[in-house]
């Protein structure tokens, strides 16, 4: 299984991330990555990496100018309640339009809007105020778009099958913001590294940025010491600050993993559930749509007895336990619930694939399932679909001839 494993022993911001996963292109694919993030088309900006040495060792550091200078995240500056805005600045509405329009894969637009949300949330839960008035300082705003973008660019070039990460160094002490002296790590970092494993230290920086944490949080399966890897590359992605005797980078190592259980593999899901006994099927559905349009795992009802003799329905939705809050607020959005039920559950996993088959109706994609002494594979139901009709025969006819080829 091809893994990705993070070091963060000296925390993590976009630009590091970015230049460590750039680190593991080849010569040729680095220089058409910079080619396409320079051609994203925003304003003034320009992104230009380069060999850096720190404590003896090689690495890349990725700059981003903006109007002929170099910007760096700052946890202070980075975004605001409306009223608080003293500079130029874009709500998270026009951030999402900017992230739409970028020239882009729909993937990356879909991680890069993500990752942005996850940092919008979290400010807007620090500052108190809904995520509409929550506004972004448009250097910082541009500079955070780059990072985002970029490491899911990255990322849909490396492709993957599993992305691993240290514990999070996140430093100490405090640092100087906008609006006064606020403590390491920032309010919102720390909002988003709820439930990650994290440490400080003697080190008095911040070490972990916000965009570093978010970036973490919606790629990273598991946080874990590395498993075992046959590695076949590793980058450095060198930070903006240099500290005395000290590498400050995010390693990135990508290869085979050896892990004796890597057939074995088990997470957890938040499981979001509400009893509904007075919205109409349609309405119900419609609910339904919008939770799986926004990403959740799964989303299903179950016929129910409620109080008083009345029939009613439970809406059980799934999804990854750090995106619980936003999938309970759209729950509550989009139906008459007034409160919604979570519950963290263990599940146990078959390690996944996807192979393309050609058969005589059509090409059809195979998911395999392996682990726990069990494998088993099942076509994809929208290619059986669409051979069906295509071929004009049955779905369990199409899905015999395509089971009884080699």
């Amino acid at each position: 299984m091809n893994t990705l494993y993070l070091e963060c022993k000296m925390g993590a911001a976009g630009d590091m991330l970015m230049a460590a996963l750039y680190e593991l292109l080849e010569d040729d694919a680095q220089e058409s990555f910079l080619q396409q993030i320079n051609a994203l088309g925003l304003p003034k900006t320009r992104v230009s990496a380069s060999q850096t040495a720190r404590c003896g060792i090689i690495g890349t550091r990725i700059a981003v100018q903006i109007s002929g200078r170099e910007e760096h995240e700052h946890q202070g500056a980075f975004a605001h309640p409306h009223h608080a805005r003293h500079t130029p600045a874009t709500g998270f509405a026009e951030i999402e339009s900017l992230l739409a329009s970028l020239p882009v894969s729909i993937l990356v637009r879909e991680h890069a809007a993500q990752v942005y949300r996850l940092i919008a949330e979290a400010e807007s839960a620090v500052h108190g105020c809904p995520v509409e008035q929550i506004h972004f300082h448009e250097v910082g705003q541009l500079d955070a778009v780059i990072d985002i973008v970029g490491v899911s660019m990255l990322l849909e070039l490396l492709a993957p099958e599993r992305i691993v990460a240290s514990a999070i160094h996140v430093g100490d002490g405090q640092a100087r913001a906008a609006h006064g002296v606020l403590p390491v790590p920032a309010p919102a970092t720390a909002r988003l590294l709820h439930g990650i494993p994290c440490y400080g230290s003697s080190i008095k920086e911040e070490l972990c940025t916000p965009t570093g944490a978010a970036l973490l949080r919606h790629f990273v399966e598991t946080f874990r010491a590395m498993p075992p890897m046959r590695v076949a590359k590793v980058g450095y992605g060198m930070g903006a600050k240099d500290f005395p005797a000290v590498l400050s980078c995010v390693r990135a190592f990508f290869g085979e993993s050896a892990d004796a259980d890597a057939t074995r593999t088990n997470d957890t899901v938040a499981e979001l559930c509400c009893n509904l006994d007075d919205m109409t099927g349609e309405a119900i559905a419609h609910a339904a749509q919008r939770l799986l349009a926004a990403g959740a795992l799964d989303v299903f009802t179950v016929p129910a007895q409620m109080k008083k003799g009345r029939p009613g329905v439970l809406l059980t939705c799934l999804c990854a336990p750090a995106e619980a809050e936003r999938f309970a607020a759209l729950m509550l959005a989009h139906t008459t619930s007034f409160g919604v039920r979570k519950t963290l559950c263990d599940r146990y996993l078959l390690a996944r694939a996807v192979a393309e088959k050609q058969t005589r109706l059509g090409s059809v994609r195979i998911k395999r399932g392996e682990g726990y002494g069990v494998a088993k594979s099942k076509p994809e139901y929208e290619d059986i679909a669409a051979l069906a009709e295509k071929n004009g025969i049955s779905f369990m006819k199409a899905v015999d001839d395509i089971l009884q080829e080699n």
